[in-house]
């Protein structure tokens, strides 16, 4: 029974520590997979970022990012201009 309990515990720590952020992020432009598949190529350049995910109806990009992971206003308005679409706005939620 502790062992069961001992292995508990350290299962809602990991989780814990391993909780992050998701970013869904706005952005004009945004028409056909190669669009998509250039903001993924973006994206994953950046570490800690995972379960890149585009959705070309909505214009919605979405990433989760690792503790520690940040991504700011400005860093994503560059990144998207680069790539050639227009960023709106950012949205962020603790896993």
């Amino acid at each position: 029974m502790k062992q069961l309990i001992a292995i508990l515990l350290m299962s809602i720590s990991i989780s814990v520590l391993a909780a992050g952020t998701r970013y869904s992020m706005r952005v004009d432009g945004l028409a056909c997979p190669y669009c998509a598949y250039g903001i993924e190529k973006k994206l994953k350049k950046i570490s800690g970022l995972s379960n890149i995910q585009v959705d070309l109806n909505k214009g919605l990009v979405s990433v989760d990012a690792s503790e520690g992971t940040l991504l700011n206003e400005k860093q994503m308005k560059t990144l998207f201009k680069d790539a050639g679409f227009t960023y709106r706005s950012m949205v962020q939620k603790k896993l």
